[in-house]
């Protein structure tokens, strides 16, 4: 079993990082693998509704959102984290997931999704509701903790004394490991759910 984190911070060891790495050591003992990609440093453009991935089953632009999209394939889970900028994920982690969740056309059902938000003081819960909307849109079911999984630094370090957010991302990782070992075990018994195609209304007709 395989959990892929994402860390969409600019620092590479920054308050992000060290609430990746908390939940990592609960993977850990878990028995499940994780990988920790850091994007947050690289140039990552938006999608531009180009439509060449219904075509190919990847993006267009030949970056590291490709690679991201091999390796979540591989993945039982997903962890996002990002810093919080005005009130929301940074525009670099946007943008990757973005294209990353449009232009895989693998199946994700079941796959379990968790976000992690990092900020000095503010809009952890507007970074951390926009995140979980790339999971319930894809079918994945949403690991909870104990709280909002958020966790407060401003200088790099700093989050390392928020001793209560090091508590949730624990709770968080060992509550995600209990989901990706029952859904595996499930799968192995029944199956995934039946999936109906699928309908699109349009509001202007």
């Amino acid at each position: 079993m395989k959990v892929l984190m994402i860390n969409g911070s600019p620092r590479k060891n920054g308050n992000t990082a060290i609430a990746l790495a908390e939940m990592g050591k609960i993977f850990l003992e878990e028995g499940i693998e994780t990988e920790i990609v850091h994007i947050g440093n690289q140039d990552i453009r938006g999608c531009m509704a180009c439509g060449s991935c219904s075509k190919t089953g990847k993006c267009v632009f030949n970056d590291v959102v490709n690679e991201l999209s091999l390796k979540f394939e591989q993945s039982d889970g997903l962890v996002v984290g990002a810093p919080v900028y005005y009130g929301s994920a940074n525009a670099t982690l946007v943008a990757a997931l973005q294209r990353m969740f449009y232009s895989s056309n693998f199946d994700k059902t079941m796959k379990v999704g968790a976000a992690v938000a990092s900020a000095r003081r503010g809009g952890l819960t507007a970074a951390f509701d926009e995140l979980n909307k790339f999971f319930t849109i894809s079918g994945m079911p949403v690991a909870s903790g104990q709280y909002w999984n958020g966790i407060h630094g401003s200088k790099p370090g700093e989050a390392s004394g928020d001793t209560e957010g090091l508590q949730m991302m624990r709770t968080l990782a060992r509550n995600m490991s209990y989901l990706i070992k029952a859904i595996a075990d499930s799968k192995n018994k029944n199956g995934l759910p039946e999936k109906e195609p699928k309908t699109f209304t349009n509001f202007i007709r």
